[in-house]
């Protein structure tokens, strides 16, 4: 067991007076067996004239907010305490071939075996997963494989890239960021008829040896969830069949460090904070800290 203080704040700076902002932020985390969520609050600043909660379509919360108040900066934080739990593999695992969406729960999860508008999977995403999927081998055994071949193929490179850059130009450039990596990892995986999700959320790391944590140091992290049949939980379960997330970036699978606040098709689906303002201002800025600090319990 695990518990962690999240600490998510997003300023932005404006060169001119804004005069109405609309807001809408995934900053809880989900509730789910392995996840627990001990507290929440997300603070707004200036405080919003209007706000609400709500629950999308993938069962993630979602926070609304209107400012009215004129601004030229505007502050929004969330802090959460979870507590986790190390995830356990299932008892048994299907081949890659018997786990394509089908049978009872199967409709559950067949839309995240559907390519993206416009297309992610492209010729050479394909061929590059299939390396990884041979006829009748396990899935999970694929799986971590092709985790580990996007780990090495593929370089972090902070600022490569921006939340439109498509797979296709990850792919052929080889560099991106955890959101890059885990939208490739999931064409591979749709390419082959297989659901895959996109998991939104943070992780708790360790500082190097002999030095302290940072403050901040840490980020919003993404990686991937691939569904196996059955009626279990799983690391992401919400009752149709297990998810077992895994990490291109960190090759590896999800474990107790990670704590998922959005899931969906695309990043597109899940952005932590995303809005419209309406303002003169010619410039603005933005500056995100996260902070994942391990609690005693």
């Amino acid at each position: 067991m695990r518990r962690l203080r999240v600490l998510h704040r997003t300023i932005y700076v404006y060169s001119d007076v804004v005069s109405s902002s609309y807001g809408r932020a995934f900053l809880t985390p989900r509730e789910f067996p392995g996840q627990h969520l001990l507290s929440h609050d997300i603070r707004v600043d200036p405080v919003p004239s209007d706000r609400s909660v709500g629950t999308d379509v993938y069962g993630n919360t979602t926070l609304y907010f209107h400012v009215t108040a004129e601004h030229r900066r505007l502050e929004v934080t969330g802090e959460s305490v979870v507590e986790l739990e190390s995830p356990t593999a299932p008892d048994e695992q299907p081949t890659w071939e018997q786990a394509r969406p089908s049978g009872e729960n199967g409709p559950l999860a067949v839309e995240f075996a559907l390519d993206l508008t416009p297309p992610e999977i492209i010729p050479e995403v394909a061929a590059y997963a299939a390396e990884s999927f041979p006829p009748g081998r396990p899935l999970l055994e694929a799986v971590k494989e092709l985790t580990a071949r996007i780990h090495t193929d593929f370089a972090y490179e902070s600022g490569s890239t921006t939340v439109t850059t498509r797979v296709a130009d990850v792919f052929a450039d080889r560099h991106g960021v955890c959101q890059d990596f885990a939208r490739l990892a999931i064409a591979c995986l749709r390419s082959l008829g297989l659901a895959a999700r996109y998991v939104s959320g943070y992780l708790a790391t360790d500082p190097p040896p002999g030095k302290e944590r940072m403050v901040g140091a840490d980020a919003t992290h993404a990686w991937a969830a691939v569904w196996l049949p059955g009626d279990g939980e799983g690391l992401l379960g919400d009752g149709d069949g297990h998810w077992i997330g895994f990490d291109p970036t960190n090759n590896q699978f999800a474990d107790d460090r990670y704590v998922t606040v959005a899931w969906g098709r695309d990043y597109a689906d899940v952005p932590p904070l995303r809005g419209i303002i309406y303002t003169d201002a010619k410039e603005s800025t933005i500056t995100v800290s996260v902070d994942v600090a391990p609690l005693e319990e």
